[in-house]
Parts: structure tokens; C-alpha cells; sequence
């Protein structure tokens, strides 16, 4: 459409010169499936330097109640991408999101909505006010944001996000298992019997709860994909339950994907390393929370932002039709993960 454009305002000039011109607009306005905002419009129009400066470590040594609001913490996590350029990769899908309220959940929120996606969010009731700024920003992108509150341990409370998301879009493409729960230990004896049930009930059976639920609604083309961690793969000493969860939501996608795989349904999963969200200063001490992602060869942890674009891949049937099944590690420079 656009070289038509381009090839009118060539031949043509004056008058008819400048209607092609406005035509050739209006076309990239209408290719980009969303309407323009002038809140996302102006933060992308103007240019960052080209290798962005993220905060580093130590991290601001901070120790917030569970379970962790981003609104409190002093440091916040970045998630509008201002390098990111949508390109209508995921226009008019509907997408839902587990705790999609902040961190990374919230960051994937803002690019499926950039890449033209109508959104809803699944939080716990408790993180309201994250969840409005979520929305915010979904809405700055010219998409619309639903926000659903409620526990995924519960199985009728995911089938109720899934009704709801399609009561309101008319359809669901891409689910995101994303909501997670953590509690560092010192050793298996202080793991609590109750604090393993959470542990399970939330990072794997919401999973399982959520998938079930949103395979009644979704067609070919559709895609699920999961969050998973490195712990899953390398385990992690202090995160003995939480770690056990990861490594089942990283068989638990490869299998799904090879169920489903005939009615072209693709299931993958990304797996970070550390990523500056409240979930550790909600589980860490505060000594302990300004050394997090130190360690790492880029010696600081990511931001959400920098994770959202390969969520994007993984929902985008333009990057990743033929990629199901796969687990991707975002290491920051480590190389090796068991």
C-alpha cells in the first residue's frame, strides 16, 4: 500500500501530489490497527539514544510487604520500551495476560497493545492500583484494557477470565501464564507445607487452570505461552519450591505444544533470569534486594521492558509459525543454563 502511495506522489504533483501524500498517511494510520494516541505517539516520537542506560546495581536496597505493588517501589521497573515500534504484528487479536498487573506482565501488556492487541489483565484484587496504571498504559496505546480480578489457584475464577475476556473482545488469541508466587527458604525444613501448596496452586496449577479454560475458545493460529525462570533449569538453593514449579511449567509447555500442535495451536515459554519486578523486594530483605542481578555478566538485572519483545515473537505468527515447544533463556550474557 504504501509504495502505491509513493509511486502517485512520483508522477503526480502539486494538488494531486499532496493528496497522495495524505493518502499514503492515512494508509500507515489504518495499517497500524490501533488509533493514535497522543500519549504513546509522543514518547515514541521522540528519539532515545540508541543503547538505552538501565539502572544498575545495587538496586535500592528496599523491602516491601507481599504481595509486592509496584506503585511502592522506589525504583520503578521500566516497561514502555521507548526503542520498541509496533508494526501491527498482533492487530485485532485479543490477548489475557496472569499478573498482568506490573512487572513483566505489565510490560508485555503495553507491546501486545503497540503491536495492535486488545488486552485484559488478571491480578489479585490487592494490587488494584497497579493494575489502573496498567490499564492506563494499554489505553495510551489506542487498544482496549480489561482488568480482571481474582486468584488463579482458583479453577472457576480462570474460567471466569477466559468468559469474561471473550464476552468482551469477541474472541481469545494468545494467553499469558504469567502470575507467580515466591518465598525464599534457607532450607527444606523451613519450607512450610502451606507456603509449597501456594507455590504449586499458583505457578503451575493456575497454569494448568488458565490453559484448560482458554482452549475452549481458542482456533488455529491461537498461541499460549508461559513464563518460566532459569531456577527451573539450573535450581536455585533458597528457591526449592519455587524452582520445582519453573522446571514443570518448562515440561508442562513442551508437552502441551506437542498435544497441540495438529490443531495449530503454539505453546512456548520464556525463561529470565533476574528481572527488577516487586516480586523480590516483596521476598527479599533489603540488603539482599540492592545485590540482586550483580552477579550477572551485564552486572545488573533486566528491566521488564527488555523482556516483553520476545513475548511479542512468541504471540507474533509472523516471527514464529513454525516455533512451538521452545523454552528461551534471557540470561543477560550468561551462556550455559543446565
Amino acid at each position: 500500500m504504501a509504495s502505491r502511495a509513493n509511486k502517485q506522489g512520483g508522477t503526480k504533483s502539486g494538488r494531486k501530489g499532496g493528496a497522495a501524500k495524505k493518502a499514503a498517511k492515512s494508509l500507515a494510520s489504518k495499517s497500524a490497527g490501533r488509533p493514535a494516541s497522543k500519549g504513546s505517539a509522543s514518547k515514541r516520537g521522540a528519539s532515545p539514544p540508541r543503547v538505552l542506560k538501565e539502572p544498575e546495581s545495587p538496586m535500592p536496597a528496599q523491602h516491601v510487604r507481599k504481595p509486592g505493588l509496584e506503585a511502592e517501589l522506589e525504583l520503578k521497573p521500566r516497561y514502555e520500551a521507548p526503542h520498541y515500534r509496533g508494526s501491527s504484528k498482533l492487530n485485532n487479536r485479543a490477548a489475557l495476560i496472569t499478573g498482568g498487573d506490573s512487572g513483566i506482565g505489565r510490560a508485555v501488556a503495553v507491546l501486545f497493545a503497540r503491536e495492535g492487541a486488545d488486552v485484559a489483565i488478571v491480578y489479585l484484587p490487592v494490587e488494584q492500583v497497579d493494575a489502573e496504571e496498567t490499564r492506563a498504559a494499554i489505553e495510551r496505546e489506542g487498544r482496549r484494557a480489561l482488568l480482571i480480578p481474582g486468584d488463579v489457584r482458583d479453577p472457576k475464577f480462570c474460567r471466569e477470565a477466559v468468559r469474561r475476556t471473550v464476552e468482551e473482545f469477541g474472541k481469545l488469541d494468545i494467553l499469558v501464564n504469567n502470575a507467580a508466587f515466591q518465598q525464599h527458604q534457607q532450607s527444606l525444613e523451613e519450607v512450610s507445607e502451606e507456603q509449597w501448596d501456594r507455590t504449586f496452586r499458583t505457578n503451575i496449577y493456575g497454569y494448568f487452570y488458565m490453559a484448560k479454560a482458554a482452549l475452549g475458545q481458542m482456533t488455529e493460529g491461537a498461541c499460549i505461552i508461559n513464563t518460566g525462570s532459569i531456577t527451573g533449569l539450573e535450581g536455585s538453593k533458597e528457591l526449592l519450591d519455587y524452582s520445582a514449579t519453573k522446571g514443570a511449567i518448562h515440561a508442562f509447555t513442551k508437552s502441551l505444544a506437542q498435544n497441540l500442535v495438529e490443531r495449530r495451536i503454539r505453546v512456548n515459554c520464556v525463561a529470565p533470569g533476574p528481572v527488577w519486578t516487586p516480586l523480590n523486594p516483596a521476598d527479599k530483605p533489603a540488603r539482599k534486594v540492592a545485590e540482586f542481578g550483580a552477579d550477572k555478566p551485564i552486572g545488573r538485572p533486566a528491566q521488564p521492558e527488555e523482556m516483553a519483545p520476545a513475548y511479542v515473537f512468541f504471540a507474533s505468527e509472523a516471527d514464529s509459525s513454525y516455533i512451538t515447544g521452545e523454552v528461551l533463556t534471557l540470561l543477560g550474557g550468561e551462556t550455559t543454563a543446565a
